[in-house]
Parts: C-alpha cells; structure tokens; sequence
C-alpha cells in the first residue's frame, strides 16, 4: 500500500532511533564519497550504495561473552590466546562461508591484557551498548570509516542479510534530504573535516578500531545493496535547508572531537519531527486541487506549534497545555493518511467512473492503481465502502510504525516526557536546551530574542510574547508564560548558557563562540 510513503516517503520508522539513523547516514556517505558520488544525486530517488559489514570487528565487541573468564581462568599470556582463538572459532557468527582466522590480533597487541582492555574500552562507548539488541545489531561509536557498517541479521546457515529493523532506511532519507539541501557541499568539507567519512584523517581512535580488523580481507570490502531505491517525494523544501543551517552552525561552534556528534543526532531528530508535521500539515491544507499534489511551502500559521513546559515544581496550566499540544500533533499525521486518501472523491475521474454501469470494477481500478491497495484486501459493495476500507487499512498499517515516529522521537531527543504525569507532554531536556542554544546563539543573544528565535525555527511556544493567540483565547494568562520563561532562564543560567547583566538585560551565551561579558 503506497500512502504513508507518498506522503513523507520511504520511509520514516520509529524503532530506528536517532543515533542508528545517524549512522545509516554516515555509512552511505562513506561509500558514496569513496566513489567520488557523496551528496550528488544524479537522479532523483534512484540512490544505490554499498555498505560495509565488518564481521571480525563485530564478533569481537559484541559476540565475545568469554574474553573477561578466559583472562581470569589463564595466567599464561600464549594460554590466553590460545584458548581465545579456540573459542572464537566455534562460536564466531556471520563467516561461515570463510575461514575464520582471529590469529592477526596476537600479532597486534603485546599482550592479551591489552587486547582485552581495548576491547572493553570500544563497548563501554558503543552506540546503544547497554541495549538487548542481537550482537549483529550493535555498533560501535562513529570514530571513524572503519567503525561504520550496516544493520544484519545473521541466521545459523548461509550468508548475513541487510536487516531493515534498526537501519529501516530513514538514515536513507536523511541523505537524501542533505543532498537537495543548498548546503550539501559545505556538510560534506565539514563531516570530512571532523575525519569520521574520510580515510585520509583518521584518528588514533579509529586506528584503535581498525587493529580489530583484518587487512585487505573480504570482510573489509563494502557489499552492493540488494534493495529497492529510497524514495523521497519532495526535490527541494525549506525543512532540507533549515536542517542543513542547523548543522552548519554547530560545526562553526569549534567543539572538540567528537562533542559535536550527539547535538548533531539531536537537532536532526527535532527537524525530522518538523518534516514529519509540516508535512502532515501540506496535506491537510490541500482542499480543493481536483488532482493530489503536495506542495512545498506554507504559511507561519500552517506550521506545527509546540507550547514547551518547563518543569515547575508544581502542576502548572502550561503542563496542560504542553500536554494538549502533543496530543493534537500527534494525531496529525494519521489525520493526514485519511484526508489524503479521501479527496480522491473530489476528483473529475471518480465522479466519471460513478456514472458507469460497471462504476465499483472502475473505483476499484483507480484505488489499486492510485493506492497500490492489494485487491486480496478490497472488500466493499460501494464507492464510499471501498473509501472507507481502505482509510481502515491505511490507518491500520500507519499506526504501526510511521504513526509513532513523533512519539518515539521527541522523547528520543529529549523534547517530550510523561515524567511526574500520566501524560507525555513537551517538556525539553537539559541537554536539548544546549543543542538548542548551540544552533541558534552565534555568540551571544538577548533571552527575549533567544524565545522568538525559538519559535520561528521550530514553532516552540516557551514566553508570553509568542503565546499571544492563547493568551487572548484565554486558554492562559499571561503571567503563567511569563513564569514559564522565567524557569528557563534559570535553567539555562544554571547550566552556564545564561549571564544576566542587570534586571532589564539577561544574555544567552554559546560557551564555544563567546568572549567574556
């Protein structure tokens, strides 16, 4: 059935977290810029790429129970590894069409000690390394190109498969969006800069990674796809270059190492979500046009709006509001799947096919050709009935996966909570704030001015001067905004990102970018 991805396109997927999409991101631009093709798409929605799968690197992080007992039962160095390789063999999952040889890393590590506490340093930083996920859905912390490889499923026979479950292509998307932004070369210089995608600046922790590794085997090759293209309806849109800005403004903040990665994680998954929800919203302002396209701009009051709580002591109205302001986004897109669905009842064609003797054989038709509805799955004795089914089956569908993306992702990304309440709500984390703050304060930036950027970026209502409509429809009074911004402000000056100079004038500071006030 081909109505979620028409809309936001293939695909957006909530059990694919932030961070994975990030990697599954970094992955394809590896690749594509090994073959000089990264950010340029020739035709659209026609991306092919290879992904690595590092087999022996994987084995030894996360399909390794025995590496603490074998160091603890043998005091020998030579036992050590004798006995380690033995069990490695046996149990090493995902070469089983090779012969498996670990015998390299007794030649790289003087001692077993140290090849132990290498080991434990990669999977105390790994990405999500404390989750139940399988060992071949584990990674290990972007340091470099050779720490990037593709989601597997690795079955007891025959080789491993590209799994769509935790890399379930919305890191696809995410390229795809970077490559029709106006900034897509400068991302590239910077991610190139900061020496995860290029091979020519590694670091010391991505050479620790690659001792891991085999040399110039099979495993460190990467392997064509064997899927369909992503697909992404849309060839340019503002939400591509506003993600894009706000990437190119953390890299300008200098952060050391790899700092900058997780507010880079982190700002993606708000604009996301704003896809996700202005997209939602094109749809659902679309009413008239007898045949479905989806446009590409909208006005500031069609935007998505977020009225943020931030946390008070006691239940306040914002909570409330926070609340009711989550609850109605989040139905917005299955609001979306039904309306664009439904205005096919306004096209010339189906009023036509009405008039036909044989009008539901055409309705059908024109609902599998439209729809790609399955015809094992058309039940129905009228066009209305047939409209009405396939709205059930789409919503059905939708609810599974794309339906929860906004929920999963802002609590993901730290901009929703159910924390003291049986309600989730928008409430910003600590560490959001920062990112927040990072993107939008080059250097300094009156708080006043800091709580409209705010709100033209992202639609966040926090202050009383961006909740005038509620104020006036009396939903609030002024001064619970007021009280509101206030705790923000001493949120931000407890975490060292606000200085307030007198009691008129209270400055947001970038601790990267700013001199001494």
């Amino acid at each position: 059935m081909w109505v979620d991805e028409a809309i936001w396109g293939h695909r957006l997927y909530d059990e694919q977290t932030p961070w994975l999409t990030f990697l599954e991101f970094l992955g394809i631009v590896q690749t594509e810029l090994e073959q000089n093709k990264a950010f340029i798409e020739e035709e659209f929605n026609q991306l092919k790429y290879k992904s690595y799968r590092r087999l022996y690197l994987r084995n030894i992080l996360f399909n390794n129970p025995f590496l603490e007992s074998v160091n603890a039962e043998y005091n020998n160095n030579d036992d050590q590894w004798k006995e380690w390789l033995d069990c490695m063999l046996s149990h090493c999952g995902g070469l089983n069409n090779s012969e498996p040889d670990f015998s390299y890393l007794q030649k790289r590590f003087p001692t077993f000690r140290d090849f132990l506490e290498v080991v434990k340093f990669l999977q105390f930083n790994a990405i999500e390394g404390d989750s139940n996920k399988r060992w071949s859905s584990k990674f290990v912390f972007p340091y470099g190109v050779d720490c990037l490889y593709e989601d597997l499923r690795i079955q007891s026979k025959g080789n491993p498969n590209n799994d769509r479950r935790f890399f379930a292509r919305t890191g696809e998307l995410l390229y795809l969006m970077i490559c029709r932004s106006s900034q897509k070369s400068e991302i590239l210089k910077q991610l190139q800069n900061i020496g995860i995608i290029d091979r020519k600046k590694s670091s010391q922790w991505n050479q620790l990674v690659a001792l891991l590794q085999p040399v110039e085997s099979e495993d460190t090759k990467p392997v064509s796809k064997n899927s369909n293209s992503p697909y992404l309806p849309y060839q340019k849109l503002d939400e591509f270059d506003n993600l894009a800005e706000d990437w190119l403004n953390l890299f300008k903040c200098n952060l050391p190492d790899y700092d900058s990665l997780p507010h880079l994680v982190t700002i993606m998954g708000v604009h996301l979500v704003l896809y996700l929800l202005k997209r939602s919203q094109s749809v659902l302002s679309n009413e008239d046009d007898n045949r479905f396209e989806l446009v590409n701009s909208w006005s500031s009051s069609d935007s998505p709006q977020f009225i943020l709580e931030i946390v008070a002591p006691k239940k306040t109205i914002i909570r409330d509001l926070a609340s009711d302001t989550f609850l109605k986004n989040n139905n917005l897109t299955k609001q979306a799947i039904e309306h664009y669905i439904k205005r096919i009842s306004n096209w010339d064609e189906w009023s036509k096919n009405i008039e036909f003797f044989d009008s539901l054989e055409r309705i059908k038709d024109t609902l599998k050709r439209e729809f790609s509805w399955d015809e094992d799955k058309i039940r129905g004795n009228s066009p209305d009935e047939l409209l009405e089914e396939l709205c059930q089956q789409a919503v059905t569908r939708h609810k599974k996966h794309v339906g929860k993306f906004h929920s999963s992702w802002t609590k993901e990304i730290g901009l929703a909570s159910s924390r003291g309440s049986r309600r989730m709500r928008y409430a910003p984390t600590d560490s959001l704030l920062k990112t927040l703050v990072l993107c939008c304060v080059p250097q300094r930036r009156e708080f006043q001015d800091f709580l409209e950027i705010l709100y033209q970026k992202y639609g966040f209502i926090i202050g009383e001067k961006q909740a005038t409509e509620i104020i006036e429809r009396k939903e609030a009074d002024q001064e619970a905004f007021a009280d509101n911004a206030e705790r923000l402000e001493q949120r931000l000056a407890s975490l060292g990102l606000l200085k307030r100079l007198s009691d008129a004038c209270a400055y947001v500071l970038n601790p990267y970018t700013t001199e001494k006030l």
